[in-house]
């Protein structure tokens, strides 16, 4: 039996100078964030075939402002969905977490942990508000500007 630098119970995690709270927390973000792009990417794809627009491609940086604009929308629509259904008491702890942070994103994601930290029943809403927010975008018309003047001379717009 070879014996390990890290004594512990969990020797793989010791490279990391956080603690258990904070490991948790950055893996819980991390979880949340990834569900955010994913479902914004998701929501992405979907309402450009709706609209008849081609896919997004990886290289086009164009595609990826509109990916961050939806991923963004998205987790602004979570914030004012789950802050409408909160207690008074939970709603005022949300609201100072929240006025913590200084960068609009880091507020919003620190909101999303807070809250996934409080309720049980987080992922359930989460996926709720998140499937009434694409249904909202999928019914709504096609915001995204024609393709070049040549476009718009010969579509009669």
């Amino acid at each position: 039996m070879t014996s390990s630098p890290f004594p512990g119970a969990f020797p793989h995690q010791h490279a990391d100078p956080r603690g258990l709270f904070e490991r948790i927390e950055a893996q819980l973000r991390e979880r949340i964030e990834e569900a955010i792009e994913m479902a914004g990417l998701k929501l992405m794809v979907d309402v450009r075939e709706r609209h008849g627009r081609p896919k997004p491609e990886t290289a086009s940086e164009a595609d990826r402002r509109e990916f961050e604009t939806t991923a963004a929308a998205l987790l602004r629509h979570l914030r004012d969905a789950f802050h409408a259904d909160l207690p008074a008491e939970q709603r005022a702890a949300f609201e100072r977490l929240e006025a913590g942070q200084h960068d609009p994103r880091v507020r919003l994601l620190t909101g999303q942990v807070y809250l996934a930290r409080q309720l049980p029943d987080y992922w359930q809403r989460f996926e709720t508000y998140r499937a009434a927010y694409a249904e909202a975008r999928l019914t709504a018309p096609d915001d995204a500007p024609k393709a070049g003047w040549l476009s718009r001379l010969f579509s009669g717009s």
